[in-house]
């Protein structure tokens, strides 16, 4: 039998335990009641003036520029120019060996001269061909000669005439062949098809180079014209469909440090740019998509200056603008799941929608994941198509009422480095929350509780 001394120690232990038990559950209640009070900074809804830039780097090349690579093959004789030297269009460049190609333009007269031999033989036998038949034709007539002596001078005439269409043929082919050798004659002098400046010398005097007749001949020189430079950039695929022809450009250019150039859109590619290996310097298979995605643009630069072809420069494109509309700083917008209920009365009765939502609002560390746990039940795809585009995370901006602040979903337009249009959901002179950057991103909900801290101080004052 069990000690009465020792069933009341149990008793004891037992009820001090649920008093701990209630005591923690009190003290915890009591913590929850209290609201977290979040220290914020604020802002005004006001209007300004906003210009979207597109910011791209690249390198600048002259607008035209020639690289130079003979037509025919041979030993560089005479190379009157060099790196760096400005020329006219129609100066001497270089000079390949002609012996070989003057050697076949002889040959090749030789061979028209022979064939126009050839032409005049067969033309005058034709003359004498026909005056034999002639004669034949008219003693047939008479019946002084044979059947088969009338055919023989017939058929002798029309052997003149087929050597004479012959021989005619092979003179033209003789001569085509002439004046294809006086054409590699010719190809042995190469000069410069603009005004402009040797930027890039690849070969030496004595040096043989390869013609481009069967394939892809030797890169002797570029020739540019260095007066008219532009910025050739790369644009993603998202962007490049706000770049236009005629579009403002900001230029700054490493080489001159402190200096902003001016500058227009000329082109822009129709399609997107390879990944060559042989101009990036890197494999396909380490690019990332993005660069598969890039669009080159032209842009003309409006100032002269001493550019050089491959310096490197940064571009800001102007694409949109908007007087005077409603702004706010770009750090208030954010991004939360909609309100429960508030996007879900347009569904069809046959859709079943479940959100499960963490009991504080908050699902993960980053604004971007910080939606509500969706899951969609329905037996027409169409409603259940709607039902998930209702729930996607909505663009929210912290209005701040008093000593809490409240969740207002907004519509937003162009921004730039500092602000972002506000097309809908805020009225002018509305405070709102604009630092700090945790705080709204991860932390405030609608009916949060905040305290207004130092006012930004480097922000720009509004147009």
């Amino acid at each position: 039998m069990a000690n009465p001394k020792s069933r009341k120690r149990k008793k004891r232990i037992i009820f001090a335990a649920i008093v701990a038990v209630v005591g923690a559950l009190a003290l915890m209640a009591v913590f929850r009641k209290k609201s977290v009070v979040y220290s914020v900074q604020e802002d005004k809804v006001a209007r300004r003036n906003l210009t979207e830039i597109v910011t791209a780097s690249g390198k600048i090349q002259p607008v035209l520029q020639v690289k130079i690579s003979p037509e025919v093959s041979g030993e560089i004789i005479n190379l009157p120019v060099k790196e760096g030297d400005l020329v006219k269009k129609g100066d001497l460049l270089v000079t390949i060996r002609p012996d070989n190609y003057i050697a076949a333009r002889d040959s090749s007269f030789a061979n028209y001269r022979y064939a126009l031999a050839n032409s005049n033989t067969a033309a005058a036998n034709l003359e004498k061909a026909q005056i034999d038949y002639d004669r034949n034709y008219a003693l047939f007539k008479g019946k002084l000669i044979s059947d088969s002596d009338y055919l023989t001078a017939k058929t002798t005439l029309d052997v003149a005439k087929a050597s004479l269409a012959g021989a005619t043929e092979q003179v033209g082919m003789a001569y085509a062949s002439l004046q294809s050798s006086e054409s590699d004659l010719s190809k042995t002098k190469i000069f410069s098809p603009l005004d402009g400046k040797i930027s890039q010398l690849n070969s030496q005097l004595g040096e043989r180079v390869v013609g481009t007749a069967m394939m892809a001949g030797t890169e002797i020189m570029t020739v540019a014209d260095l007066n008219r430079m532009e910025a050739r950039v790369d644009i993603g695929e998202v962007d490049v469909v706000l770049i236009a022809v005629g579009q403002k450009v900001h230029l700054e250019v490493d080489a001159f440090k402190d200096q902003k150039f001016e500058g227009v859109v000329t082109d822009i590619a129709n399609s997107a740019k390879n990944n060559d290996t042989s101009t990036t310097g890197a494999s396909s298979s380490s690019s990332s998509p993005q660069d598969a995605t890039k669009f080159q643009v032209k842009i003309r630069i409006l100032e002269h200056e001493i550019f050089l072809p491959g310096m490197s420069v940064s571009a800001d494109i102007e694409t949109r603008s908007r007087t005077n509309v409603l702004t706010v700083p770009i750090q208030c917008v954010t991004m939360r799941p909609p309100k429960p209920g508030a996007t879900t009365n347009n569904l069809e009765t046959n859709s079943t929608i479940v959100m499960n939502t963490d009991p504080h609002g908050v699902t993960s560390n980053s604004p971007a994941t910080n939606v509500a746990s969706v899951s969609v039940t329905s037996t027409n795809a169409v409603d259940a198509k709607k039902a998930a585009e209702a729930l996607k995370p909505v663009q929210v901006i912290f209005v701040v009422e008093g000593d809490h602040v409240k969740a207002e979903s907004v519509q937003t337009g162009i921004e730039d480095d500092n602000y972002v249009e506000v097309v809908s959901g805020l009225k002018e002179g509305d405070q709102v929350v604009s630092g700090g950057s945790k705080v709204i991103n991860r932390e405030l909900q609608d009916g949060s509780k905040v305290m207004l801290g130092a006012a930004k101080s480097d922000a720009p004052e509004p147009k």
